[in-house]
């Protein structure tokens, strides 16, 4: 174990000026820890100037913090408004991508640049919207950073300043003050932060944990992989028996496979009962029995991936289970940093359609009333909208409490015989496939990706999810259609609306046309 050294060596530019730049989104205290830096730089005997150019929005805008700072003396130093490119001597980002924007603005170079950065992602808007996996890669970020830097120094900063109760302006200035390249000691930070007057006991626990990390006293904790977490999780003892039995039968399944299915194992057992598991694992060992080695199993590990999604599939019984989960009442208050004695205030919107409410009710009920549109239009008039409902209260606790309860009829609902009814024919029609082209089968499983989320998010899904696999007749017989079928199913996810897919079976098309 280390000791940091009392006083720092400063990083200055050949001015003798030090220049400093936060990237931070609002909402993350870049003004507070901008307040920071420059108190406890005048207190000892500096002459700073700090300037900001915020964004579009708070808790949304990309904002721009900067420090130019040289020591106090007879004549007042010349100080820039924004940073230049290459002009940088210390960068803090307080998330990944910001780090990547500061690095194509040039303001990260090899020759003087620190910089510190935390490794979480806060996904921009344009990463949300897009239906499939829109989050821009970090390693390219963190490759280019360690290219692109003279030194780099990261870390997850927001986790540190979650598991202090405090917000990650604090854990970078421990970051700064522990990568020891300002001319201050660590008491001298503290100080700033206590001058401050507010949140002064959690800033300082994570200013004090980001600094033993950054200053290489303590080592990050490594992340638990799914291999590391207890097989058992959250079972209670009369279940132990049931549950074991199923981890048996998982054994038995191939080892490329058998991770994958423990995963699903557990998604569908935790979103019905251990009867439903058994289910889950009927279907994965029919699929199994069209597979083999020689393909290492890919189509029986990606069966075992979709299946689980398939039969976890979001209803409103599902939706009301999660919200009255302890344990996501408990992340919140924590991601919050509630203080000790306030009340959470929490609001749910909803808005059912329908479809979710006739899906309730018994299967030959909600056959009979989903087929009179007449009473589908008046059901959906009488509960389609927006309601807000404060799940803090109890009234509105106890009835969501008592429908995520009511998951136990599930079985015998409209919708789940709607969701087994198309979860079989879209697995026969894979494993029919499977006789003829292996790599096709493979990806009209990995079609399922395309089915997720509750109400009209679902039925988009569905929509394209129909178009895509209709397309596999087309593209039947070409050495090429496994790809093809990807690449239709990676159109899908670029976009809402479905524009870029309209462009793919368009193309698709074409070759059935000329092969007529």
């Amino acid at each position: 174990m280390s000791k940091a050294p009392d006083m720092p060596k400063a990083t200055t530019s050949s001015d003798g000026i030090i220049k400093l730049a936060i990237m931070a989104v609002g909402g993350q205290g870049g003004g507070v820890l901008t307040n920071w830096i420059e108190d406890c730089a005048r207190r000892n005997g500096y002459a700073v100037q700090a300037t900001s150019v915020a964004g579009v929005a708070q808790r949304t805008g990309a904002t721009i913090y900067y420090i130019e700072m040289a020591p106090a003396g007879d004549r007042e130093p010349i100080f820039s408004l924004m940073p230049a490119a290459g002009d940088v001597d210390i960068l803090l980002a307080a998330e990944m991508m910001e780090a990547g924007r500061a690095i194509l603005r040039g303001f990260v170079t090899p020759d003087r640049t620190t910089l510190i950065a935390s490794t979480h992602r806060a996904l921009a808007v344009s990463e949300k919207t897009i239906p499939g996996d829109g989050i821009s890669s970090t390693q390219e970020v963190f490759a280019a950073a360690g290219i692109a830097a003279r030194r780099f120094v990261h870390f997850d900063l927001e986790k540190v300043a979650i598991e202090a109760g405090s917000v990650i302006s604090a854990s970078l200035l421990g970051a700064l003050a522990g990568a020891q390249c300002l001319p201050f000691t660590r008491q001298q930070f503290e100080e700033s932060i206590r001058i401050s007057g507010r949140g002064v006991d959690t800033s300082l626990h994570a200013f004090g944990h980001a600094f033993d990390l950054a200053a290489g006293i303590q080592n990050p904790e490594p992340e638990p992989t799914p291999a590391d977490l207890p097989v058992a999780d959250n079972v209670p003892e009369h279940l132990r028996a049931g549950w074991q039995q199923l981890e048996t039968r998982l054994e038995q399944l191939p080892e490329p496979v058998r991770a994958m299915a423990r995963r699903g194992l557990r998604a569908v057992v935790d979103y019905q009962d251990l009867a439903y598991g058994e289910e889950y694992l009927d279907h994965v060992f029919k699929v199994l029995e069209c597979d083999n080695a020689e393909d290492q199993f890919r189509l029986t590990h990606e069966a075992a991936k979709y299946l689980a999604r398939a039969m976890a599939y979001d209803d409103t019984f599902r939706v009301a289970d999660l919200k009255t989960r302890g344990r996501r009442f408990d992340r919140i208050a924590r991601e919050m940093a509630q203080p000790d004695g306030a009340r959470m205030k929490l609001t749910e919107f909803m808005h059912p359609r329908a479809e979710e409410i006739v899906g309730m009710m018994p299967h030959r009920l909600g056959l009979f009333l989903s087929r009179r549109p007449r009473t589908m239009r008046f059901i959906d008039r009488l509960f389609n909208r927006g309601r807000r409902l404060r799940t803090d209260r109890l009234p509105t606790f106890v009835m969501l409490y008592l429908l995520g309860g009511a998951r136990r009829w599930r079985r015998g609902t409209l919708r789940h015989a709607q969701e087994v009814t198309h979860l079989q024919s879209w697995l026969d029609e894979a494993l029919a496939v499977a006789q003829r082209d292996y790599g096709l089968a493979v990806e009209l499983i990995g079609n399922r990706r395309l089915i997720k989320g509750y109400s009209d998010t679902h039925a988009r899904g569905l929509s394209k999810f129909d178009r895509v696999n209709q397309a596999a007749r087309q593209l039947s017989g070409r050495d090429d259609a496994a790809q093809w079928m990807a690449r239709l199913r990676e159109a899908a996810l670029k976009d809402e609306k479905g524009v870029a897919l309209d462009g793919a079976l368009k193309t698709v098309a074409s070759f059935a046309e000329a092969k007529d």
